[in-house]
């Protein structure tokens, strides 16, 4: 059943609780930021320059931040690109520490890839970099630091370094109306050995890599957050979105997070997906709710049916009151935004997928993951295969070979693993077989099982991880090789 937001509740990070003012008369006082949509000046370039410096990111007009972004604010710019079509991108480093800059989902060489495990050179303390490059493939990618943070909470993706990385191609997905790039972000992280854990927010699956007796020992310390933002503007902040009745809207979404797998909502309307990590699904079809690791991207539009002023935002009440949300005002609709928690749902990526047709590959390879209770001092380690990065000469690729590499995730979370410079297929996952669904990022539930299926086509070295930051930086990670 619908209900209204506590009106202290929604203004909990935006300090707008004014009694005389009304939201909606705040809101159309504030800059429209990020969520313009496409637009004249929003063209494909071959030259690109980021500016890498400290920042302040105002999240709500009592919230002011201090971080690390790209060209004065975070989100960075969209670059936008051609397929096909090569491209310079200059990154000035303005601050005192070396970093990277990832190019996520393009199948480019090692060198310009933005990883130093892979060999691509650094952008120097207050040096620069020159990164060129042919992008490929078409589709929604992005672009963040690839640095590493350790116990440093200021450093890496935990910082305000990303933003959206279009390649257009030559089909065009569809008509819109509208068109919107939502990143979702965490701020402010601090170490727990308490938080709160949104991967049972599915209902619990088949658990093969359970294993038959627990670890007890006591946990080290990871990393939570308690304040959100969709783009730069907290839930209560920013201009809302605005929508007419019929009209279809396309939102692009980046879990641009460093921390955790999310979800979303948007009451009384359907996403229907189209592509996933830029790609597009054999079967689109209609979902209540969205579910993003770190990492992923998710392309769908809305039919705009429901008139009235509602909350696009987390379905857990403590993290779309911490901010992760944004308001969507149909025309002439002037009343308090909506929340209505979403029908039960479960996140299924074979929901887009086709029946497989074609037989698996010969060639296996396999990993399994396991978490070492403060096995880095107060903070716990992970190994893949029982053994600690780099695993040399572990994982040999040969050249033109497709593979199948199957995960075993023998720890108690949903991780969000990426493979760099390559895309893959999902085979199987959930007990499911699919095929159809090419993705570069891929959640692997608690104690489950997936296998995703891929060419080793990109010669060099090809890191894979799991991209919540903490836990890459602490050990899981490998480096693929090419014999």
């Amino acid at each position: 059943m619908q209900h209204l937001i506590q009106r202290r509740d929604f203004l909990k990070i935006a300090g707008m609780a004014a009694a005389s003012s009304s939201l909606v008369a705040q809101q159309m006082q504030m800059p429209q930021s990020f969520l313009t949509p496409a637009g004249p000046l929003d063209v494909a370039k071959t030259d690109f320059t980021l500016q890498i410096a400290p920042i302040t990111v105002e999240l709500a007009p009592n919230r002011i931040l201090s971080t690390i972004g790209y060209n004065g604010t975070s989100p960075g710019p969209r670059l936008r690109m051609k397929e096909g079509v090569p491209v310079t991108v200059n990154v000035v480093n303005n601050t005192d520490v070396p970093e990277f800059v990832h190019f996520h989902g393009l199948l480019i060489p090692s060198d310009v890839d933005g990883s130093e495990e892979e060999g691509t050179p650094v952008a120097p303390p207050h040096g620069s970099r020159s990164y060129r490059f042919t992008p490929t493939p078409a589709g929604t990618r992005w672009y963040h630091t690839h640095t590493m943070s350790m116990d440093d909470l200021h450093r890496g993706s935990f910082t305000g370094m990303f933003g959206f990385l279009i390649v257009e191609g030559a089909n065009n997905p569809g008509r819109f109306d509208q068109e919107h790039y939502l990143a979702l972000r965490d701020w402010e992280p601090y170490f727990t050995n308490t938080m709160m854990d949104t991967d049972d927010l599915d209902p619990a699956r088949a658990q093969p890599e359970k294993p038959a007796v627990l670890d007890t020992r006591p946990v080290g310390l990871e990393v939570a957050s308690d304040i959100y933002s969709i783009n730069d503007k907290a839930l209560g902040a920013g201009e809302p979105i605005r929508v007419k009745p019929g009209e279809r809207v396309m939102f692009h979404f980046l879990n641009a997070s460093a921390i955790e797998n999310r979800h979303l909502a948007l009451p009384g309307h359907k996403f229907n997906v189209i592509a996933l990590d830029g790609n597009p699904v054999p079967t689109p079809a209609a979902v209540d709710v969205l579910m993003l690791g770190p990492g992923e991207r998710i392309d769908a539009w809305v039919e705009m049916n429901q008139p009235g002023v509602w909350i696009l935002g987390a379905p857990e009440d403590p993290v779309r009151e911490g901010g992760l949300g944004i308001v969507v005002e149909y025309a002439n609709q002037h009343r308090t935004p909506q929340w209505a928690p979403p029908p039960k749902s479960v996140w299924d990526y074979t929901l887009f997928g086709k029946p497989p047709s074609q037989p698996a590959p010969t060639e296996r390879l396999d990993m399994a993951f396991e978490k070492v209770p403060r096995g880095a001092g107060k903070f716990n380690s992970f190994t893949v295969n029982g053994k600690s990065y780099p695993h040399d000469q572990e994982f040999l690729l040969k050249q033109g070979t497709r593979y199948r590499l199957t995960f075993h995730n023998r720890t108690d979370d949903a991780h969000p693993l990426h493979l760099h410079r390559h895309q893959f297929e999902i085979a199987e996952i959930y007990g499911k077989a699919t095929s159809g669904v090419i993705k570069d990022t891929v959640v692997v539930p608690t104690y489950g099982r997936a296998s995703v299926d891929f060419t080793a086509d990109q010669p060099g070295p090809a890191l894979f991880h799991c991209h919540i930051q903490q836990h890459m930086d602490y050990g899981f990670k490998a480096l693929l090789r090419y014999s």
